[in-house]
């Protein structure tokens, strides 16, 4: 009995040995806590990818992005600042319009109809108050459906 209780002892050891040492931090997975001054946590960073080439043939811009050390939230103000970890939205400017629109869905970018030939397409990560903390121009063509030959 005394030996099959340091057995289970081991095993268990090992397998919180084992779990400890691949799972990442708490703190990795859900930031930083509340109770921390947000000057200092990390820098908020974009991501955005390419569009998806194949859906581009169809005249169709899907792009896909993502935010660390920001969660995109549809709050704004300036009490918004104080929240940690924190909080933001996008401005999206197509083709270097003079006009742009809040995107705080944290879905892909999806605009459908826009004309053969090249564009562009800005996006800005914005806090709460609208400011800009990052940007990322992303540019791409919309074949000429017409001259695009199927075999």
């Amino acid at each position: 009995m005394k030996n099959l209780f340091k057995k289970i002892t081991a095993v268990a050891f090992l397998a919180g040995f084992s779990f400890n040492t691949n799972a990442q931090s708490a703190r990795d997975f859900i930031g930083a806590p509340a109770i921390i001054p947000i000057t200092s946590e990390p820098a908020p960073k974009l991501i955005v990818d390419a569009p998806i080439a194949e859906e581009l043939a169809k005249a169709k811009v899907i792009v896909q992005y993502r935010t660390e050390n920001l969660r995109i939230l549809p709050v704004y103000g300036q009490e918004a600042l104080k929240i940690s970890p924190r909080i933001g939205h996008l401005h999206i400017t197509v083709d270097n319009l003079p006009w742009h629109w809040a995107d705080a869905s944290n879905e892909p970018l999806i605009i459908v109809g826009m004309s053969p030939g090249k564009h562009s397409i800005l996006f800005e990560l914005a806090d709460s108050t609208h400011k800009v903390l990052q940007s990322q121009l992303i540019t791409f063509e919309i074949p000429d459906i017409k001259t695009v030959h199927k075999h």
